[in-house]
């Protein structure tokens, strides 16, 4: 198991190479080049770049997250082939420079959805809440105005300026898209892709449908455990995998994380793993990582990917803010590094179990 923390890149982060390099146990940076449009090739000089700078703080870039999708190919339209084409030879530039697992999604419009950045915990720190009365009154343009006016001037990680800047007629050509739909023009992606990914020696890693249901009557199709099933066994390839994240999946008390983790370790190169408090209204605030502090079994999560012999890369998923800290919306140091050490701490518990020195 590698530990890994996300990073932004120089000028559109609030955290340093320097500071992630201090925290105990990580060994490499996620990373992207967020300001690539979808659907366009990561030039090679780009990459090169973060590299190296990753690299002089003794931290590999294995991990990109994400390479976004563009619409057009979740949408199946005659457009595909080409972005398609584009994805291909990121993958093989990103290979060039010893990228080992791509995770991505296939969410329609929007990425992750939250009705509020900072909604305040009873310890005084705030974090991302779902309010799931609140979401049933606002509008999709409330939803992105929300979003760009609470992210202290840093990019929205996942949200795709050129894609919110369409939402009429984005939502009119998913007006008749069926979950089915959207699982067969994945399922054309992944045919595609996955040949040439298993030649770069890349791993793609679906990531889970953030919260895992639908929302504003878009399709969703990476739910839960039957979903993932479809998905995985859509495309027999090696390269085609999940990426596990714990927060995500979590957003529905019906989902069985720790089965989930058990069932599918194998075909898991990534994790993120971060906690949820639910109420009982169906809203959920992203806690610590904690697992009493909220309603993730994080530990036995740890302890199904260890015992099943996973081998992938794991990162703290969103944060608290917490220390008056300025950053962006889940993703400051402070709770994170936090997350961090609790993760490594639990994984480190099943290593002494099994060697009997415990």
């Amino acid at each position: 198991m590698q530990m890994t923390f996300r990073w932004y890149g120089e000028g559109n982060d609030t955290i340093t190479l320097k500071q992630i390099r201090q925290i105990p146990g990580v060994k490499g940076v996620v990373w992207a080049l967020h300001d690539v449009p979808a659907g366009e090739v990561w030039p090679v000089g780009r990459i090169e770049e973060v590299v190296s700078q990753a690299n002089q703080y003794g931290l590999n870039t294995e991990v990109v997250e994400s390479v976004n999708i563009h619409e057009d190919i979740k949408l199946g339209l005659p457009s595909r082939d080409n972005y398609i084409a584009a994805y291909k030879e990121t993958l093989k530039n990103l290979s060039q420079y010893g990228v080992k697992v791509v995770c991505y999604n296939f969410m329609p419009v929007f990425d992750w959805f939250r009705t509020d950045l900072y909604k305040e915990a009873e310890d005084g720190s705030t974090a991302l809440y779902f309010d799931a009365k609140k979401v049933l009154s606002l509008t999709p343009e409330e939803v992105v105005k929300n979003m760009e006016e609470n992210t202290k001037d840093l990019t929205l990680p996942g949200w795709e300026p050129e894609r919110l800047k369409d939402l009429k007629r984005l939502f009119d050509l998913y007006k008749h898209v069926t979950e089915e739909d959207l699982l067969a023009n994945l399922t054309y992606f992944l045919k595609e892709i996955c040949p040439v990914a298993e030649e770069c020696g890349i791993k793609m890693a679906i990531h889970p449908d953030d919260p895992p249901f639908s929302i504003f009557g878009l399709p969703r199709i990476v739910k839960n455990k039957q979903d993932i099933h479809s998905i995985l066994s859509a495309v027999d390839s090696p390269s085609n995998g999940l990426t596990f994240c714990s927060g995500s999946l979590g957003g529905s008390l019906s989902n069985d994380l720790i089965d989930i983790a058990s069932t599918y370790t194998s075909r898991i190169p990534f994790a993120h793993i971060r906690n949820v408090k639910h109420f009982g209204d169906g809203s959920f605030i992203e806690s610590s990582h904690l697992t009493e502090d909220g309603s993730v079994p994080i530990t036995g999560i740890i302890k199904a990917l260890y015992d099943n012999g996973f081998d992938g890369y794991i990162r703290p998923d969103h944060g608290r803010h917490i220390w008056d800290e300025v950053c962006r919306p889940g993703y400051g140091l402070y709770d994170r590094a936090l997350g961090l050490m609790y993760l490594l701490g639990a994984w480190d518990t099943n290593v002494l179990m099994k060697s009997s020195q415990y």
